[in-house]
């Protein structure tokens, strides 16, 4: 409005358009504009004093339509119809004019439009409490890796780790986003912060979240172990809801910028080289100061947020995997190629298996029923004296019993077969399994393949189900009878026809 008075006041004194428009500091066309209107609007300089500001303004750029009582278009369906391939803002306007004469004009009918789209759209800003919030996410870049005899190159993934009350970060390069990087990397950032918070807020990577669901997410085992080692839930972002973890989505941003853009143009030959640079630019980083408010993102954390971490474990997380396993006759499951034993009352029920490095952890409905260290060899059996029935033996010899005389009915090299199968196991219940698939060939086969191949198994001395399969699958390929010689009684010879 001062610039109104001054427009008004200036050309009154005869000054040019042009000189007006230096002078207030706007454009020749906006001074002209301004004088038109009042001249339209019969004011002139001096203006009167009872004229106020808003009396002013509403007599040099009132409508003339209310904008309250112009046709207004549909909003909700405009903005459907504007993700339609092909369709743009000038033909929706074009149609509401054919529909509406009287309408809006293009650039009001954009202008209301974004309104519009403002109000459907408000943005909560979010606070947090200082240790209630950990924002994780992989950036959208990653940093190439050379192998230094080959030449190969391999592309590093970052993971960003951002705190919701400080914004203190951590970051470091992974060769995957696959679960073991993805719960290795989480133990990490939380050795790095040397606390843990309350929640992690991640984004729905696969390695974590199995099913996304905005109300009941279903986590990876794993990672559902992680945190009930750490004793912190996990709260996965909605589904393309970005603002949801808008921390880390910053986070990402400020690593590329601040970091990554600054390692374009070097060049690594192992991850733990790019670890290195990445640690050395992440704590200029955190200790940069803010440039809105006061102190670092450094100083922010010691000095609120540390200690609203609760402290780690005594031991950090091991990593594991989450397997389902069926128990077999014999009460062991097989996982990895090994077996291991579980209480007898389970056989034909389905089992959880949990696999470390070390050890293996059987349960069942939640309840662990069986622990092993972790076997090192296929086919090891890992077998507990509690695990076995109280009269094993004589459970597994009539089992045995049955199986003999299903194989005697085969034949007998398909029984000495069993026999010497059973013999040759540390445990006669290890046989079982074995025996099963050796009389399950009869049925995949013939029992006279089956018995022909037991007969050259015995010849070799090969006591084994791969073996009786190999032999049936190469059938044996006897010399043919020798010829009967060219010269006997039968031949007439040369003479016979003279």
């Amino acid at each position: 409005m001062r610039k109104i008075r001054e427009v008004l006041r200036l050309r009154a004194e005869g000054i040019s358009d042009r000189q007006i428009a230096v002078a207030i500091g706007c454009a020749r066309s906006t001074v002209q504009d301004c004088v038109r209107r009042c001249r339209e609007a019969g004011l002139a300089w001096p203006l009167p004093a009872e004229l106020t500001e808003e009396m002013l303004y509403a007599r040099l750029y009132c409508r003339q339509v209310p904008l309250s009582k112009t046709p207004a278009p549909d909003f909700t369906r405009l903005h459907a119809e504007l993700k339609r391939r092909g369709v743009t803002r000038m033909l929706l306007w074009q149609e509401y004019k054919a529909a509406q004469p009287d309408g809006w004009q293009y650039s009001e009918f954009c202008e209301q439009y974004r309104r519009w789209l403002g109000r459907q759209d408000v943005v909560l800003r979010q606070t947090h409490r200082p240790g209630e919030k950990l924002f994780v996410d992989y950036a959208g870049q990653t940093i190439p890796v050379s192998d230094r005899l080959t030449g190969q190159v391999r592309q590093a993934q970052i993971f960003v780790a951002v705190l919701g009350a400080s914004n203190y970060t951590y970051a470091e390069a992974t060769w995957t986003q696959a679960l073991p990087d993805w719960l290795g990397s989480h133990t990490r950032t939380l050795a790095f912060f040397g606390g843990v918070p309350a929640a992690i807020v991640p984004d729905n990577l696969k390695s974590g979240v199995v099913a996304p669901c905005r109300y009941e997410p279903a986590l990876n085992p794993s990672y559902q172990d992680f945190a009930e080692h750490y004793g912190v839930a996990i709260l996965p972002a909605r589904v393309r809801k970005p603002r949801d973890k808008a921390k880390v989505e910053g986070g990402v941003l400020i690593v590329e910028r601040s970091i990554l853009a600054r390692l374009r143009d070097l060049t690594f030959f192992s991850l733990a080289e790019l670890n290195q640079a990445i640690a050395a630019l992440l704590a200029e980083l955190n200790a940069k100061p803010f440039q809105q408010r006061e102190g670092s993102r450094l100083s922010l954390f010691e000095a609120e947020e540390r200690s609203a971490l609760r402290p780690l474990p005594a031991h950090p997380y091991e990593f594991a995997q989450w397997k389902k396993a069926k128990v077999h006759l014999d009460y062991h499951v097989q996982v990895d190629g090994a077996f291991y034993s579980v209480p007898h009352a389970l056989v034909g029920k389905t089992v959880d298996v949990r696999l470390t490095a070390r050890g293996v952890e059987i349960l069942h409905r939640q309840v662990r029923v069986a622990t092993h260290r972790r076997s090192t060899q296929r086919g090891q059996f890992t077998t507990e004296e509690a695990h076995r029935p109280e009269r094993h033996s004589a459970v597994v010899e009539l089992s045995h019993e049955k199986l003999m005389q299903r194989a005697l009915a085969i034949g007998p090299a398909t029984m000495e077969v069993l026999t010497q199968l059973v013999q040759r196991r540390r445990h006669p219940e290890e046989a079982l399994r074995a025996s099963l698939g050796i009389l399950r060939l009869a049925k995949d086969f013939s029992p006279a393949q089956l018995e022909a191949a037991a007969g050259r198994a015995v010849a070799l001395g090969a006591f084994s189900y791969r073996a009786l399969r190999a032999l049936i699958a190469t059938p044996d390929e006897s010399p043919a009878p020798p010829m009967p010689p060219l010269m006997h009684a039968n031949v007439r010879g040369g003479d016979y026809f003279h």
